[in-house]
Parts: C-alpha cells; structure tokens; sequence
C-alpha cells in the first residue's frame, strides 16, 4: 500500500443543530450546551460497549464541507499569518477534525451528545474515549496564543 493509497469509510454521521459554517462555534468547549447525535452504522453497535462508562469522548470526524485551504492563514485570533497545523481552521490537507464531547446517552446505534462544532452530517471517522489523566496536559504551552484570551 503507497500513502496515497489510503481510504477511510466513515462508520457514521454526525447530527448536530448547524446547517451553515459560519453559524458553528470555534470549539465544542465553548457550546457545551448544544447537542448534537451520532447515528453510528449498525455493524459497529458492538463496538459501543462500555463506551457510556466515559463521561466524554474524542469524536474524529471529516471536514466533508471544506474544499480548500491556504497553508498560511490568518486566523480569527490574530492579525498574524500562521501556518495551517499551527491552527485549528477546518481547511486542512486532509479534512480531519477532533472535538472533546460529553456523552449524554447511548442507545442501540445513537449517541447523544453535548457540545456540538461540527456541521449537519459530517461523517464520523472514529470515537475514542477522552481519558482526563491521559489526554490532558495542563503544563502545555499555548504557542502563538499565549496572550490570547480564549473565549
């Protein structure tokens, strides 16, 4: 297999309030009371167990919206050009996204869920439980937003 060669099949759709990009939050941290669904194609159910002994999980999902991207940008943050993976703007080379959810209910193939930033129908790539002692680094530099208030 050659680099090129990869194929990823989404194993399901995310269902969220936001038809149109500019109406989604920067980050699911700051909509943490909107909810959103997951209708998880029905031959990964299995793969849901244990799943709702978490408080929060990782969503992995595609961009399937974003058509471009500029490797310098411009965020909102800031009036300084920065490079694409020194950002966290959905144009991105390969379209993937990552947002930290509260899980509020799973039953049967729907997962319910708090704190939505994706668009209506984003296909769902995978789901991995958020670990707070694993996945938090709370001594993290903030890079080119250290003196930026986030809000």
């Amino acid at each position: 297999m050659k680099i090129d060669d990869v194929i990823i099949k989404p194993i399901g759709i995310i269902h969220t309030p936001f038809v149109f990009g500019d109406t989604i939050p920067r980050q699911g941290r700051f909509s943490e009371k909107t909810e959103g669904f997951i209708e998880l194609k029905i031959e990964f159910i299995d793969g849901l167990l244990d799943l709702d002994t978490f408080t929060h999980a990782m969503l992995i999902f595609y961009f399937h919206k974003s058509k471009f991207y500029d490797l310098v940008q411009k965020p909102k943050r800031d009036n300084i050009p920065h490079g694409i993976f020194a950002t966290r703007t959905p144009q991105r080379p390969a379209g993937i996204g990552i947002t930290t959810v509260r899980l509020k209910s799973i039953e049967n193939n729907i997962i319910e869920f708090f704190g939505a930033d994706m668009i209506d129908g984003t296909p769902l790539l995978d789901i991995k439980p958020y670990i707070s002692d694993i996945d938090s680094y709370p001594q993290a530099g903030r890079g080119w937003l250290k003196d930026i208030v986030i809000k």
